[in-house]
């Protein structure tokens, strides 16, 4: 199970770098036409695309790492025994919510395919094959916190996570 988790996990920040490949290819395309004055239709539309796609990829990755952003003023001046009820408890918030995100997010997606929503840009792209890229990243944001979750719940110190990080990042 751990290595299919790690699997979604990688996946989505190669996703996610394929995305900002993306927002370069396009931004290149953009200024190339501009100097040779051919116009690309869309392309500003596509580019916002490529950067939320980008966002939302990363997420997983990012929080299996251990580099998202924690704000534990408050949580490392609390006891061991407290911190880790804390801890549990920012989890699984943090499961519920994001995993109502990507629920609501697939329900765009859906309502976006059936009544065949289109960009308001010059693009006119149905609207739900860039959503999906938020419901994707989303979704994996999701069994991220869970896995986080479990292990958390399973005995696992949540500054090991933090600590393996920075060891990895040091090698």
């Amino acid at each position: 199970m751990r290595r299919v988790l790690d699997a979604i996990y990688d996946g989505s920040a190669w996703l996610a770098g394929i995305a900002m490949l993306s927002i370069l290819i396009i931004t290149l395309i953009q200024v190339l036409g501009g100097v040779s004055d051919f116009f690309v239709r869309g392309t500003d539309a596509y580019a916002g695309y490529a950067m939320a796609a980008a966002s939302f990829f990363a997420l997983a990755h990012t929080l299996k790492r251990g580099e998202h952003i924690r704000v534990t003023l408050f949580l490392q001046r609390l006891p061991e025994g407290p911190r880790r009820v804390m801890e549990i408890l920012c989890l699984a918030t943090a499961a519920f919510l994001t995993a109502y995100f990507a629920w609501f997010a697939w329900d765009m997606v859906y309502w976006s395919w059936e009544f065949d929503s289109r960009s308001d840009a010059m693009d006119a792209s149905p609207l739900w094959i860039p959503q999906m890229a938020m419901s994707l990243g989303a979704t994996a944001l999701a069994i991220a916190f869970v896995d986080e979750l479990v292990q958390v719940l399973g005995g696992r110190d949540v500054r090991e996570s933090d600590l393996t990080a920075d060891k990895q990042h040091t090698e």
